[in-house]
């Protein structure tokens, strides 16, 4: 034990508190100079001395005591993007005059702030959070240190518990027209080309034993001979599957598609980020119109979600989306599985290899139509360290063209997701047209 720790030591009190060097420093000068100045016969010496003196022992006198604690409240577990407010609890010991404590400061996202030195008798600290990147991450750890007397007795520091929520991806209104005629049960909001009890007109027929009086359509059977009745379509739900690529995430500069992001989110405005807020909205959207949407990812399909529907069923998507984003990593062979006949499988991949192409073309053979979602962005930019970095951009982008020409043969929609979704919403608005093509 060195010296400084067995003065140290010597002046801990009950409860942690511990003299800091300044304390020491307020003893040896509080004596010598005043011995030096009577020594001397300098009065200054006393006089620049005594303040000191004073000071060392008035914090020795005061009753310094206790433990004090730092209480910060719990957070939820899951949030929406933006400003969130929780509370910090502050229980003061006895003789504690200041609490430096680190708090996060508007306009400081994803830090946890500089340290704001409070009165220790403040009491419950209102904490403003706020967080607009999707994902885990913490928000609070509220380290801190409490000081006695004019500083000359602390307790601490100690490090606070970290807090944190995860912050859920968030949800644009997409226009309407999102899904295609692709029935899979007769309760829904899609019109079919089979019989049902919708308010829109299929066929004015002759009428048939079974048929319910109500449907008999008085003008048209006045002026026949026979009674007419009136035949509406069916009203459908559909089956979406939204197929998530979380192998890759790659941003706009292709010299770091070989390094990894470092954080606990996707790369902002990467492949992957882009992906999880299509596929975020896109399941509002589906969901909003009573429609069943499930999850899957292509590279570990553990992780994927059963289709569903309801508001329960967009919170479990949205927080499987952060799992699946949290556990990305490359596989060399994605797999789609368990698609239900009929469903509409959109990928949401850059397509930057051959096997995702095989993926959607499977499901396609398969009898579910496949809209294919490029979510690779748009300005790339070349490696300028390199004197071939154009020519491998160029190459990559030849490829991926090449891929996504090859997904069209096959009677898969290509389009590239904008902010709002428009591009996407356009192509199903013209899978509903019977008789018109939906690749472009």
């Amino acid at each position: 034990m060195s010296r400084a720790d067995r003065i140290r030591a010597a002046f801990t009190r009950e409860g942690g508190w511990r003299a800091t060097d300044a304390y020491g420093r307020a003893v040896l000068l509080g004596v010598a100079l005043p011995v030096l100045g009577g020594l001397l016969h300098k009065v200054e010496l006393v006089l620049l001395g005594a303040p000191f003196l004073v000071s060392a022992l008035f914090a020795l006198a005061v009753r310094v005591r206790g433990v004090p604690t730092v209480t910060v409240r719990p957070l939820p577990r899951t949030a929406e993007p933006g400003s969130a407010t929780t509370g910090v609890d502050v229980d003061p010991a006895e003789g504690a005059e200041f609490l430096a404590v680190r708090l996060p400061a508007p306009g400081t996202a994803g830090d946890l702030g500089p340290v704001h030195l409070l009165p220790a008798t403040s009491g419950p600290i209102v904490v403003k959070l706020r967080r607009e990147a999707w994902g885990e991450g913490v928000d609070l750890r509220a380290d801190h240190l409490f000081a006695g007397p004019d500083g000359l007795l602390v307790h601490g520091p100690v490090v606070g518990v970290e807090r944190g929520r995860v912050v859920l991806p968030p949800v644009d209104a997409l226009p309407a027209g999102l899904l295609p005629a692709r029935a899979a049960g007769l309760v829904g909001v899609h019109r079919t080309r089979r019989p049902g009890d919708s308010t829109e007109l299929r066929d004015i027929r002759a009428f048939q034993a079974g048929d319910r009086l109500r449907r008999i359509d008085w003008r048209v059977s006045l002026r026949s001979p026979v009674l007419h009745v009136r035949e509406h379509h069916a009203e459908a739900d559909a089956d979406v599957v939204l197929a998530l690529d979380t192998r890759l995430d790659l941003g706009s500069r292709v010299a770091d598609w070989s390094t990894g992001h470092a954080g606990r989110t996707s790369r902002p405005g990467g492949s992957a980020d882009t992906a999880v807020r299509a596929a975020s909205s896109l399941a509002a959207g589906y969901l909003r119109q009573g429609d069943r949407v499930g999850l899957a990812d292509l590279g570990r399909p553990q992780l994927g979600v059963r289709p569903g529907i309801g508001r329960r069923q967009l919170l479990r998507l949205r927080n499987q989306l952060v799992v699946c984003a949290r556990a990305a990593g490359w596989a060399p062979r994605p797999s789609l599985h368990r698609v239900p006949h009929g469903a509409l499988v959109v990928v949401l991949s850059p397509f930057l290899d051959d096997h995702v192409v095989e993926v959607a073309v499977q499901a396609a053979r398969r009898g579910s139509l496949v809209l294919a979602v490029d979510v690779l962005p748009p300005d790339l930019r070349p490696d300028e360290e390199t004197p071939w970095g154009e020519g491998a951009l160029r190459v990559i982008t030849l490829e991926q063209r090449t891929r996504l020409e090859a997904m069209k043969q096959h009677g898969i929609a290509v389009v590239p997701w904008d902010e709002r979704g428009h591009s996407v919403a356009a192509t199903l608005r013209r899978a509903n047209r019977p008789g018109r093509p939906v690749v472009r």
